[in-house]
């Protein structure tokens, strides 16, 4: 458990960020709460937590945030923005940093600006430890086994509906204008711009799902988080077309609640498959909502980096840093998961 550790929540107050709080207060953690808009910071500190005032542009603002807190875990996108100067102010502060970056091109920028560094410092920054990023690649390296390459991987992602958070939005108009109309893949062992149409494709999902329509080369995170430490150099993700179509739509609403855990109705089916020399393995994972899965999956990286249960240090994905199979294992009853060696 958390031992009552405090761990920093930037952007606490964000749909995600409320998730990641009381997952931390669940695993007995002490969440301190940070973000810039002092009014919401208010509203969400009436519980009992304390909350810090800081923002990403103000590094003395950070250093206070910080001070005296076992970890940082940064919900705050746009993460073009916001990443750097966290894992600054977390390597000056001498703690551990976790992200639940979905942005590709923010994830690959902090395995480059920040590798060399954190690893002579023996940190530990963990970007993209979230649903998309994360968990494809632990479900990827649990597949892979003793397979250190192969020959291509392939990650569907089977949602029934996608309704996009605010942050989700901010993240996407960052992206959108940083490709300037350009697509990405990850292919020949390097992400390369394109301009195609996505291909539509018929993927089959393990059953109760099936059959389902998805949009080829729909790129996520996991063609940073996978190639940083196996070698394979096809990665492919995939979107359900119901899903995609939902999330780029300009007047599709934020997600709704619909328990008392304030998850809403989106259900997912992630489908990972390995190949290497003819032979395929596979890892499938499912549960509901993405944003309230990503807490889980932040809380527990953060419990065994520190309790000792990582495999390197420096900028390091999940699969590299984690146990995999172990980790997906103690993600239940949050997220079930089935592996098809």
């Amino acid at each position: 458990m958390g031992s009552g550790h405090k761990v920093l929540v930037f952007g606490a107050y964000g749909h995600t960020g409320r998730f990641v709080v009381a997952h931390l207060r669940e695993r007995g953690f002490v969440p301190v709460l940070a973000g810039r808009d002092p009014a919401k910071l208010a509203a969400l500190a009436a519980s009992g937590l304390e909350s810090r005032v800081a923002s990403a542009a103000d590094a003395s603002s950070l250093d206070r945030a910080l001070a005296g807190t076992a970890a940082v875990i940064n919900c705050a996108g746009p993460f073009a923005t916001t990443a750097a100067p966290l894992i600054e102010a977390a390597l000056r502060a001498g703690i551990p940093y976790v992200d639940v970056a979905a942005e590709i091109e923010a994830n690959a920028d902090t395995f480059t600006h920040f590798a060399d560094r954190a690893r002579a410092e023996g940190a530990v920054i963990v970007p993209a430890m979230a649903f998309y990023g994360g968990l494809g690649d632990l479900l990827v390296t649990a597949a892979a086994g003793d397979w250190t390459k192969a020959d291509e991987a392939h990650i569907a992602y089977g949602l029934n509906n996608w309704h996009p958070t605010a942050g989700s939005r901010a993240a996407g108009k960052v992206t959108r204008e940083r490709r300037n109309g350009r697509r990405l893949r990850y292919t020949n062992g390097r992400l390369e711009h394109h301009y195609d149409e996505l291909p539509v494709l018929d993927w089959r999902f393990p059953e109760p799902l099936g059959t389902r329509s998805v949009f080829g080369d729909f790129t996520m995170a996991d063609v940073v988080t996978v190639p940083s430490h196996l070698s394979i150099p096809e990665v492919r993700t995939y979107m359900t077309v119901e899903a995609a179509t939902e999330v780029t739509a300009p007047d599709t609403p934020a997600p709704t609640a619909v328990d008392e855990l304030g998850r809403s109705d989106q259900t997912f089916v992630v489908d990972a498959v390995v190949r290497a020399g003819g032979e395929e393995r596979r890892a499938v994972a499912s549960g509901q909502d993405i944003y309230a899965v990503t807490a889980p999956l932040a809380v527990e990286a953060v419990h065994r980096i520190l309790t000792g249960q990582t495999r390197t240090v420096g900028v390091a994905s999940a699969g590299e840093l984690f146990d995999a199979p172990d980790f997906l294992r103690a993600l239940a009853p949050y997220i079930s998961v089935e592996l098809r060696q």
